[in-house]
């Protein structure tokens, strides 16, 4: 009986939350004509509303704003999309633009972290890698506990950045994105609920990385216990 309690909260926590994601951009993605524009126009207006010196493209990698080269890279089916997922995600990104133009902290601290994670990952990586070839060379049995502990650390680092990317997250969905669209009169008042809760979905989905990573620590320090 208590195995299954473990089970179904251990699906609870890892799954539910990326489930709720998925579930709510596809509930609100179906195309609603009576819209003014795509999601990508409305990227575009809200970028020459507020001035801000940013491009926005298309990208196969994911709805994201590029701090590093200014840019607002939206996925085709958003950028094209005229549903109220496509608005959403393309003003929380644009959202992330204002909060570079106000040159946010968290978003600063969140670049730097990213940048560091990404090489210490390189690192941990190329240690795991060299790690059958250092072991017939020293033939030491704490060589497996620090190849470990650097792959613990190289994965820990990365929850560390979603972490930190939640607030970030928050901010542009409900401090920036949805404001807009509330003054800009985008949407109407029959929207809302639903923007606001693909706004919260775009937020959460750092909440799902950072639980999916925390699965692999996890598994790590079993690994190490062993």
């Amino acid at each position: 009986m208590h195995f299954i309690i473990l089970i179904a909260v251990f699906v609870i926590i890892f799954f539910v939350p990326q489930w709720w994601v998925n579930y709510v951009m596809k509930r609100h993605g179906n195309t609603i004509n009576a819209l003014p524009g795509t999601g990508g126009e409305l990227a575009q207006h809200l970028i020459d509303r507020y001035q801000l010196p940013v491009t926005l493209e298309t990208t196969e990698q994911g709805d994201h704003y590029d701090p590093e080269s200014k840019t607002v890279r939206l996925s085709p089916q958003y950028f094209d999309g005229k549903s109220l997922t496509a608005i959403a995600i393309a003003a929380h990104e644009v959202g992330h633009a204002i909060q570079d133009f106000q040159q946010d902290e968290l978003l600063k601290l969140r670049g730097r972290m990213v940048t560091g994670s990404k090489q210490f990952e390189k690192i941990g990586a190329g240690v795991i890698f060299m790690a059958p070839l250092l072991s017939a060379f020293t033939h030491s049995p704490q060589l497996g506990l620090f190849i470990g502990l650097i792959g613990l650390l190289s994965i820990a680092s990365s929850v560390v950045v979603h972490l930190i990317s939640l607030p970030v997250e928050f901010d542009a969905s409900f401090n920036k994105a949805l404001p807009v669209l509330i003054e800009g009169h985008y949407v109407t008042k029959r929207d809302l609920l639903p923007i606001r809760q693909v706004l919260l979905a775009a937020a959460l989905t750092y909440v799902a990385a950072a639980l999916a990573g925390l699965l692999n620590v996890w598994r790590w320090i079993a690994l190490l216990r062993r």
